[in-house]
């Protein structure tokens, strides 16, 4: 193992990206030789006199980087001159600027930390660059026949159906939902929703002047008995739903539930619009309520929830009713059209196979971290924590706060949020939603659960 430590340059960067830049300036003077493998992450942290967390975040960006590679069980390891990226003047060096934002209070799927998927995944700019002045061209708003070719086939992949005459690509699916109801509603009109929804729709709603009113629910989701009284009652514009992974409780509606919702709906003839983020997370998800609800149902299958959240695409189809003109409009003048440049990139992305391992991996890594918070937060009443969900819904023991919970663990970098946001019928509850993903390696996220769980287990408090 090679005695190394790095030496920290001095500048107003993170530290994290201070020791990334140090492992790169040792690569390129020869300290450090391919094959070399780096001391241990604990080591180098007591040599530096900072956090484990930040250490791992710099041989994080630096395997972002393609400077090392790490092997679980073996190691963290200088790559070979044939794969270094940037270091010798080929690639361009990561900027700084461009990394150090982020909202852990967001829902975002696990970033991949594999050298060879993050360079098939950069390879599809080269892509991009080559078409690079057509695609700062005015495109349609519903996207390129090309680019609708190809989310047919992926469509297609996942189990969806493609109506050509019906579908459009939007710049997310906020977009989406936010056109459909200024064709759908008028300021004062009532929208119904879960009890438990996405904080999005209700910062839509208000915008639009529009009532929101919380469906009760059980532990299928929500009850078709419960949904004809709150149809009867309030003759609603349309009933949203995000029935697969639930945010944030991550409950899927299964298939009887699903047939049974889109039965109340036809026969009140209120339309849908079926949020399914996280369609293309979820791998064994049953068939959108929408497919039984081909006059009346909106159906959004988000991008971003698999691929990242720059990425701010939706594949959307509408009802045959919709008038698909004044859909356009609509979205035309929300958001003109989604970015062809996104579009290149997702569409390279399909064609060669790199989305399908995007997939596996944000799959696989979700399931990885759902075990990991199932077996530290055990007893700490965890009420929703699907295989492949990104986040937890905690709904706390009698006598703890979430406002308390939330201060104990307000210097850590988990994202928690508190049920306030997400309550749309009642009181809120005292809960929590705790994201998983995002940037937060797993052994940062290993430490923030134990402080989880013994804040929520009250561990200390009084020390």
């Amino acid at each position: 193992m090679k005695q190394w430590s790095p030496t920290l340059p001095i500048s107003d960067k993170p530290r994290y990206v201070e020791i990334a830049d140090a492992i790169r300036a040792d690569i390129n003077a020869g300290l450090l030789l391919p094959g070399d493998r780096l001391p241990p992450q604990r080591g180098v942290a007591q040599d530096l006199g900072v956090d484990f967390s930040t250490v791992s975040r710099g041989y994080a960006e630096s395997v972002r980087r393609g400077d090392i590679e790490t092997f679980v069980g073996r190691g963290t390891f200088v790559r070979s001159p044939a794969t270094l990226v940037g270091s010798s003047g080929g690639a361009e060096a990561p900027d700084p600027r461009r990394i150090l934002e982020e909202d852990p209070m967001m829902n975002m799927p696990p970033e991949p930390q594999d050298p060879a998927l993050v360079a098939r995944m950069a390879g599809g700019l080269s892509h991009v660059a080559a078409n690079l002045v057509p695609l700062l061209r005015y495109q349609s708003v519903r996207g390129s026949v090309a680019d609708r070719e190809i989310a047919r086939v992926w469509m297609q992949e996942n189990g969806l159906s493609f109506a050509a005459d019906r579908f459009a690509i939007t710049p997310g699916a906020h977009t989406s939902i936010h056109a459909i109801l200024t064709l759908l509603s008028e300021p004062g009109q009532t929208l119904l929703c879960e009890t438990l929804t996405y904080p999005g729709i209700r910062a839509i709603a208000a915008q639009l002047g529009l009532r929101l009113v919380g469906v009760p629910h059980d532990r299928d989701g929500v009850s078709p008995e419960a949904l004809e009284r709150a149809i009867t009652e309030h003759w609603p514009a349309a009933l949203y739903l995000n029935p697969t992974l639930q945010n944030p409780t991550t409950k899927t509606m299964p298939e009887s539930r699903r047939r049974e919702i889109a039965e109340v709906l036809k026969r009140y003839d209120v339309q849908l619009i079926e949020d399914d983020a996280y369609r293309f997370v979820a791998s064994e998800a049953p068939a959108p309520v929408s497919s039984h609800l081909p006059d009346l149902a909106w159906h959004i299958a988000g991008i971003s929830k698999c691929f990242g959240a720059g990425l701010r695409l939706a594949y959307t189809t509408a009802p045959q009713r919709a008038e698909m003109g004044q859909f356009s409009q609509a979205l035309r003048s929300i958001n003109v059209m989604a970015s062809p440049l996104s579009l290149a990139l997702l569409g390279r992305w399909i064609e060669d196979g790199t989305a399908g391992e995007i997939q596996s991996f944000v799959r696989g890594a979700a399931a990885e971290r759902q075990e990991l918070a199932r077996d530290i937060l055990c007893g700490c009443f965890v009420t929703g924590g699907a295989a492949e969900a990104f986040n937890l819904w905690v709904e706390l023991p009698r006598g703890t706060s979430r406002a308390e919970v939330m201060g104990r663990m307000a210097n850590r970098q988990i994202g928690i949020m508190p049920s306030d946001a997400f309550t749309v019928l009642g009181q809120p509850s005292e809960a929590l939603r705790v994201c998983l993903g995002g940037p937060i390696g797993l052994e940062q996220l290993r430490d923030d659960l134990v402080a989880l769980r013994d804040a929520i287990l009250r561990k200390d408090w009084l020390g």
